[in-house]
């Protein structure tokens, strides 16, 4: 899709001008402290699907000498920030989306299989309570498709001993990753009832996306989210998605946390 690579260009191009700003920020030696937590997580079992599946929830952060534990929406891609000027913040972003078999999705449809995504972010503080952040990645084997995450948070916390955020969210992606998951080739509806549709790259869905964090004592605590996403446009259309799937995408996590060093 056309205006998808010309904004995945533009991303590009704006943090390799981000990252030639200016020279590296100065060593910081102060003590360091790492944020661990892992737990289970249940997520779509894959995209459009009306079933979900369990996976490991991740969620680590670090901080330096007495600053507070950074913010992370419990959604983002995996990563860190490589350059940061002021309010903004660029680096890589890291993703994974499960395989689709027709096991899965009880019809004979193609295989899509797991897909390992990398890309980058880039994220701005409007404040210190609101952030805006938009990812780019590319599949590398799998769907082979280019997706982009674009979303908001409004974050209230108490230092170090609670987090709270909310906010919105928009995926979009390009046609070949829309062709794996919610495409039916003329050949596919022969052998599976369902009418030929060509999805197109463009918006696939909009939600919101919740996190709590929450200090128990001593060096432990929670991690928790809850996620919908709405699929909308092509992907909402989609026979594959009407016939077998769900427009309604929730996903949720808990996780325990302990925190090393400091």
């Amino acid at each position: 899709m056309t205006a998808l690579r010309l904004c995945s260009s533009a991303f590009v191009a704006t943090l390799v001008l981000l990252a030639s700003a200016g020279a590296a920020e100065a060593q910081d030696d102060r003590p360091r402290r790492t944020r661990v937590g892992l737990g289970p997580q249940l997520v779509p079992s894959y995209p459009g699907a009306d079933g979900i599946s369990l996976r490991p929830f991740v969620d680590v952060v670090s901080a330096r000498g007495t600053d507070s534990l950074p913010f992370e929406a419990p959604d983002e891609s995996a990563g860190f920030a490589v350059l940061t000027r002021g309010r903004f913040a660029i680096g890589p972003a890291l993703g994974f989306e499960g395989s689709r078999t027709a096991r899965d999705v009880g019809a004979a449809l193609p295989k899509v299989g797991a897909t390992f995504e990398a890309g980058g972010f880039l994220q701005y503080a409007l404040t210190d309570m609101i952030r805006l952040r938009g990812e780019v990645r590319k599949g590398l084997g799998g769907h082979k498709g280019l997706i982009a995450n674009v979303g908001g948070d409004y974050v209230a916390r108490k230092g170090d001993d609670w987090l709270f955020s909310i906010g919105p969210r928009v995926t979009f992606a390009d046609g070949r990753y829309h062709d794996a998951f919610f495409s039916v080739a003329p050949a596919v509806a022969v052998a599976t009832g369902l009418r030929a549709f060509d999805a197109k790259g463009g918006l696939q869905a909009a939600g919101i996306t919740a996190g709590f964090v929450r200090h128990l004592g001593g060096r432990w605590g929670v991690s928790s989210y809850a996620k919908y996403d709405r699929l909308v446009d092509d992907p909402a259309r989609s026979p594959i998605v009407r016939r077998y799937g769900s427009r309604n995408q929730v996903s949720g996590g808990l996780a325990l946390t302990y925190t090393f060093g400091g």
